[in-house]
């Protein structure tokens, strides 16, 4: 597969065409951003981390019945997808209060939530990425009603499946799904299916025993050892 013309550079990631028009390449970067952009960094390694890492998870996915991008991992930093539509929402799963939520709501971080909650975000860095309801998603032609229906449907599945991965998996995992930020694209045929990554980036992961911060909020909040942390996570899941 020939690799061609870039199309597009984001905050984590390039994405280049191929000689198949249903085919990109996703080229992961140590790039680091926090706060819609405002911060910015580099840490170490970060992108062959997420790419192994996004691959290994999405190819469990698939495994229990969720449609993903993948294709092939063709490098440590590369890996071939299906062409999509991305959606323009960030769809955000919260299992235990942290983060925003925990600032907008005032519930202690670290607190387990009654039932987890699910929120959109319009994908949109000049206003910031502001939180979407499904009504206004649908007034301002985001989504459908249906596309709406499937996302959610989905998005609880990957949580599920999440969850029992790091509870069941590996015995000496030991982390705690906090919460996770996911996208979804169209393919040229209409279907959704899950898109992007499932990374330390856009997953809160603590281990569970003392709760250290093994996720990006190492670097939004200075704590340090960002690159640590990181390898921490590949280390356990064995890649």
């Amino acid at each position: 597969m020939k690799k061609m013309e870039q199309l597009y550079e984001g905050k984590a990631k390039k994405v280049f065409k191929t000689d198949d028009e249903n085919l990109y390449i996703v080229d992961y970067k140590d790039d680091a951003t926090a706060f819609n952009g405002l911060k910015k960094g580099q840490i170490a390694g970060k992108g062959v981390v997420n790419n192994k890492m996004s691959n290994f998870l999405m190819q469990i996915m698939e495994k229990n019945g969720i449609p993903t991008h993948f294709v092939e991992e063709i490098s440590d930093r590369e890996t071939v997808v299906k062409r999509v539509e991305i959606v323009p929402l960030e769809v955000i799963i919260r299992n235990i209060a942290a983060g925003s939520f925990s600032k907008r709501f005032g519930v202690e971080e670290g607190k387990k939530l009654n039932c987890t909650t699910l929120e959109y975000c319009l994908k949109n860095d000049d206003l910031g990425d502001p939180m979407i309801n499904d009504y206004q998603i649908i007034a301002i032609g985001a989504a459908t009603k249906e596309d709406l229906d499937t996302i959610a449907d989905l998005t609880f599945k990957v949580n599920d499946v999440l969850k029992d991965f790091m509870r069941n998996y590996l015995k000496d995992l030991n982390i705690d799904l906090i919460d996770f930020k996911i996208e979804f694209g169209k393919t040229p045929d209409g279907q959704i299916i899950l898109a992007d990554e499932i990374s330390p980036d856009t997953c809160r992961l603590w281990d569970a025993t003392t709760h250290e911060k093994l996720d990006k909020d190492r670097f939004r909040r200075d704590m340090g050892n960002v690159e640590e942390a990181y390898a921490e996570v590949f280390k356990r899941l064995g890649l």
